[in-house]
């Protein structure tokens, strides 16, 4: 195999808006400007949960976080689960992970331990982080007031990431690789040299026209979010810390941008963010529970000198479809149990097209009992409509030609009956591709659509999904192999 390296660069909660190149104003992002200009940027990228953890999960097994079980904040992979560095090194790809990974179990800052398929020498997690700190150290480095109070670059995690990911590409340009740069910045508490802050001490945010909307004919547990958030004393929109360490993301990316056009030029580059913030948006801050655009719609540029330049793709993509992507790239063949798809042909033709993606929220974590608890939503978005159906509240319909700005929730209007029927069912069948464990009538049994198949069987039933990487089960009204991944059954 011809040598093929790739490098994804990560940020966290990191809007769209949030970079100048995807139509930012003064937001300070130099280097994530020029890869723009020398890249393709999608623009209409969604993740799959607007969630650190679940978001992540999809990235890195290519599957939905209903089925690979990180469903949730602090919820592991499951065991029969495989991620990329274990698809990858299994192929002989020298595969590397340096930063936020958030899918072992251990909550926020992970347990330090390098799952296999990763090189162990390069792992390096926020647990691995704080253990170089002195205890007064890991209390500083947890609050913001240390931006103001002041600190040096070297103190932070993101610089220690871009450090390691640099010592990698000197020692290891030379052969095939997959490495993979996750900052935990912007996400808080957002530190930075005051430097950076100083970038934005004065910058009021660029305010979209659904800033501060009102919650007409929204889901209830909506109006219950917003109500723990008070924009009154912040009007403007001034975040300064968070705005602050954006830039300073941007300039660790920037330095390992430089290595990376040194000493391994036609390297493929992907950069993205695991999900936004809403910022004020809809009167909601931080993310969680919605499918609104500023936390759901993501930026994701793919950069390679023999790839078009400057071009900007309208097709809706996923950040499960990612891993499907570079193992094609790589010449590996797809696995039957992948839930994304590849979509490299976009990128090496320059092609757009007409897709439907998904995206969930079923809980935030386990562990805590915050951001709302159980709300099962599932959502599907063509780049002209979205439906968002929240099982346990109000279902949303936003027709995006007319009404970018998510303000109009016209679930209930007859003009949209067929549009919606026809993305109803799209949904439902993808969640019975998919295995989603939430499943059941009750999706398609709504105030404005009454199911067709609302009694005891399900109208599909479902044995293993044939995937080779998990032994065959039986079927159990023959005793033999399976040979279909559905079953109907009581017909």
């Amino acid at each position: 195999m011809a040598q093929k390296q790739v490098i994804l660069i990560m940020t966290d909660t990191q809007r769209k808006d949030m970079i100048d190149g995807y139509g930012g104003e003064n937001m300070h992002t130099p280097n994530l400007d020029s890869l723009i200009r020398n890249g393709i940027r999608f623009d209409n990228a969604q993740t799959t949960q607007p969630v650190c953890g679940p978001a992540r999960s999809a990235i890195f097994t290519g599957t939905y976080p209903h089925s690979n079980g990180s469903w949730g904040n602090c919820m592991p992979l499951y065991p029969n689960i495989k991620h990329i560095g274990q698809r990858l090194s299994a192929h002989g790809i020298h595969s590397a992970y340096i930063g936020k990974w958030h899918l072992d179990g251990g909550d926020y800052f992970g347990y330090g331990i390098c799952p296999e398929g990763f090189d162990p020498q390069y792992w390096y997690d926020m647990r691995n982080y704080l253990s170089e700190l002195t205890p007064q150290e890991r209390v500083k480095s947890r609050k913001c007031s240390a931006t103001r109070e002041g600190i040096t670059e070297d103190f932070t995690f993101g610089h220690r990431c871009a450090n390691r990911a640099i010592d990698f590409l000197q020692k290891n340009h030379g052969e095939s690789f997959f490495l993979t740069l996750s900052f935990d910045e912007p996400h808080g508490p957002c530190l930075c040299p005051k430097e950076f802050l100083n970038l934005h001490l004065h910058h009021k945010f660029k305010k979209s026209e659904n800033v501060f909307a009102p919650l007409t004919n929204k889901p209830e547990h909506q109006k219950l979010w917003a109500d723990m958030f008070d924009f009154s004393n912040n009007p403007d929109l001034l975040f300064p810390e968070f705005f602050g360490c954006n830039s300073f993301v941007d300039y660790e990316i920037g330095r390992v941008l430089n290595t990376i056009r040194k000493l391994c030029p036609d390297a493929l580059i992907l950069y993205t963010a695991d999900h936004g913030d809403m910022l004020g948006s809809h009167c909601l801050n931080s993310k969680g529970a919605a499918m609104y655009k500023e936390i759901l719609n993501i930026p994701l540029v793919v950069s390679q000198r023999s790839l078009p330049r400057g071009v900007a793709n309208s097709t809706p993509v996923s950040h499960v479809d990612i891993l499907p992507t570079l193992l094609e790239y790589y010449g590996i063949p797809l696995p039957y149990g992948l839930d994304g798809h590849s979509i490299l042909s976009l990128l090496q033709e320059n092609k757009q097209c007409q897709r439907r993606v998904f995206a969930e929220f079923t809980r935030y974590e386990i562990d805590h009992d915050a951001f709302l608890g159980f709300q099962p939503i599932r959502c599907i978005y063509d780049g002209n409509y979205k439906l968002v159906i929240n099982l346990l509240d109000t279902d949303e319909f936003y027709d995006l030609r007319s009404d970018p700005e998510e303000m109009i929730n016209r679930i209930d209007d007859p003009a949209y009956e067929s549009v919606r029927k026809e993305l109803l069912q799209a949904l439902v069948d993808e969640m019975y591709r998919t295995r989603d464990p939430f499943r059941g009538y009750q999706w398609e049994d709504r105030p404005w659509h009454k199911s067709e198949h609302k009694n005891f069987v399900l109208y599909k039933m479902s044995r293993q999904r044939l995937d080779e990487d998990m032994p065959r089960q039986l079927d159990y009204e023959t005793g033999l192999e399976l040979t279909d991944s559905v079953v109907r059954r009581f017909q």
